[in-house]
């Protein structure tokens, strides 16, 4: 473990590594830095192969200190793969989805807080909170129980169902908010002194950037170390974005990559697209979107605290900034499950149509090797996609799914 200090993202002030820390004093999130010489000269790619089969092989720039910290269930080594009929129909001859859907509790977030919980572990931090849309409590209910860790969680009333039963199911204490993540977010930053919880929300901690970042180690892993030409991600908090591209800058200083990096591509729903309008008005933050609203749970973010290192790293990638509608995705994601057999996330979906758009508009060319991020399983969305596929039970006969259904 080569972690040295963390450091703002707005003014550069370091903090000690040894303690656990929320937001900088200025506000700024709180990014982990390492000594990449150290790590270079005692680590090389080729001997990542040989590590654990998921996100913990990249561990000397991964924060934890001791093996005995890491609560791991097996997050990461997602599958890479080609969507060749989907390409054919869009004209994009070298497309691919990373499928963060098979991870532990079904999608990208076990990621983030398998890192995030193990730091609590360290410190001995034994109770945490979140204001999450959904996925991001299930993951935090299913690594906190792991580690023995009391979780509190805060979410939408209309989350997905699968959210909620996930939680009560490992034992978290669940509250259904009226209203959005910032509501939720609103809650546990006014209770967590008093409660003596430590807020795992995203961003306001430095660890669960540094388990997601391991989408880019891992992707340009599986490309044989060369990244591709451009990357979709569905972008509500966004720190995917934000944790792939501190990967490339590590793994540049490794001599790892080269300097060559995507473009990223923030991919945001029609309903809830405060990134797009900032980077449309060529602003630097922005602003918080009134009345959200999307079936895709994941992208109703009104404002990302990171907005800034999201907008930054899509601007310097030459990449974009693009918006679809709910029908638009829905229907994209379920051509790529017809297409390709891969029933995919209403955000990853969103992806596949925002690649059709830019694909026509000539922003992208049918030549470059394209991924989409898909940042959850389609099974935990069933409400979004039953829409287009109503099933109402009559009868003992038709209870849906041989469950006992409510009479």
């Amino acid at each position: 473990m080569n972690l040295t200090h963390l450091e703002c993202s707005l003014c550069s002030e370091t903090y000690a590594a040894g303690q656990p820390w929320n937001l900088c004093r200025c506000g700024g999130p709180l990014l982990a830095r390492y000594d990449l010489e150290a790590a270079r000269a005692q680590w090389d790619r080729a001997s990542v192969a040989g590590g654990p089969r998921s996100m913990w092989r990249y561990g000397p720039v991964l924060p934890a200190r001791e093996a005995s910290s890491i609560v791991s269930l097996g997050e990461g080594m997602t599958p890479l793969l080609p969507a060749p009929r989907t390409g054919v129909r869009l004209g994009a001859r070298d497309l691919w989805v990373k499928d963060e859907g098979l991870n532990p509790t079904g999608s990208f977030k076990a990621r983030g807080l398998s890192c995030a919980v193990s730091m609590c572990k360290e410190f001995g931090i034994g109770r945490i909170a979140i204001p999450s849309a959904g996925n991001a409590a299930s993951a935090l209910a299913a690594y906190a129980a792991a580690a023995g860790i009391e979780a509190h969680i805060f979410m939408p009333r209309d989350v997905p169902q699968a959210n909620y039963v996930e939680c009560k199911a490992f034992g978290a204490h669940v509250t259904l908010v009226d209203g959005l993540i910032s509501d939720c977010g609103r809650i546990v930053a006014e209770r967590k002194e008093a409660e003596g919880w430590f807020e795992i929300s995203t961003l306001k901690e430095p660890y669960r950037i540094e388990g997601k970042k391991t989408m880019g180690y891992e992707l340009a892993e599986q490309f044989g170390w060369e990244l591709p030409d451009v990357i979709f991600y569905p972008t509500g908090g966004g720190v995917g974005i934000i944790g792939m591209w501190k990967a490339f800058a590590e793994m540049e200083a490794l001599g790892w990559i080269g300097s060559r990096r995507p473009k990223m591509i923030a991919v945001q729903a029609e309903g809830c697209q405060p990134v797009v309008r900032a980077y449309d008005a060529g602003a630097a933050r922005s602003e918080f979107w009134q009345g959200a609203t999307t079936v895709a749970s994941g992208l109703r973010v009104p404002k990302p605290l990171g907005d800034f290192l999201i907008l930054e790293a899509v601007r310097e990638s030459g990449g974009t900034a693009i918006a679809v509608s709910d029908a638009e995705l829905v229907g994209a994601g379920l051509a790529l499950a017809r297409e390709d057999g891969m029933f995919v996330a209403p955000e990853g979906a969103a992806c596949v149509s925002a690649l059709e758009k830019l694909l026509a508009s000539g922003f992208l060319s049918p030549e470059e090797r394209i991924v989409i991020y898909n940042t959850g399983a389609g099974l935990k969305y069933l409400e979004a996609y039953s829409t287009r596929y109503p099933r109402t039970g009559g009868g003992e006969a038709d209870k849906l799914g041989g469950l006992i259904t409510p009479r």
